[in-house]
């Protein structure tokens, strides 16, 4: 077996692009392993949450938003951003499916983290699992509007399998929970 190649680029130099109330945007030329050069287009991010909240019926909490980039509704599980640098994502979790579905866990266990498109967007998405759901009243943000539906989980299986549920973190947290809980 040959020898493995270190593949670590390292950072030259550093320029700022913009830096918006979420995302920040910067180029960096790099080093190249082989001894070039090139640059990196990196998008600076504080880093999210997902939840997969089911119901006593095996039923995904589910919304659908209007996704701007896409110009279209997507369904996603309840999800949103980490709301300051070192906030715990555990709790975020749990704030974020309160907000955006009125439900509280009596179960909540995490299902790992993914990196949602690591070639230039510096994102870590935190999922978790919710069961055991009390619902009580949704506290969306002033700027954040969306519908709840109870998707049965084989259904879900089934739309992410099938290419019609094509948000990320909600595919992960489905085909990870499917694997877990041999639903």
């Amino acid at each position: 077996m040959s020898e493995q190649m270190d593949l670590t680029e390292r950072k030259l130099s550093r320029v700022d692009k913009f830096a918006g109330r979420i995302v920040t945007v910067h180029v960096d030329t790099v080093a190249l392993p082989g001894g070039g050069t090139s640059t990196r287009e990196v998008v600076d991010h504080p880093g999210g949450v997902a939840v997969l909240a089911l119901d006593g019926e095996n039923n995904v909490l589910a919304v659908t938003q209007y996704r701007y980039p896409f110009g279209r509704t997507l369904l996603e599980i309840p999800a949103g951003k980490l709301d300051h640098p070192g906030e715990d994502p555990y709790e975020a979790g749990l704030r974020e499916l309160k907000e955006e579905t009125g439900a509280v866990p009596g179960r909540y266990e995490p299902l790992g983290r993914i990196l949602p498109s690591p070639g230039c967007y510096g994102e870590t998405l935190h999922l978790y699992l919710a069961r055991d759901l009390k619902m009580g009243e949704q506290h969306l943000d002033e700027d954040e509007f969306l519908n709840v539906e109870r998707v049965p989980f084989g259904e879900m299986v089934r739309r992410c399998l099938d290419g019609e549920i094509e948000d990320a973190k909600t595919v992960a947290a489905v085909l990870k929970a499917k694997l877990l809980l041999n639903l």
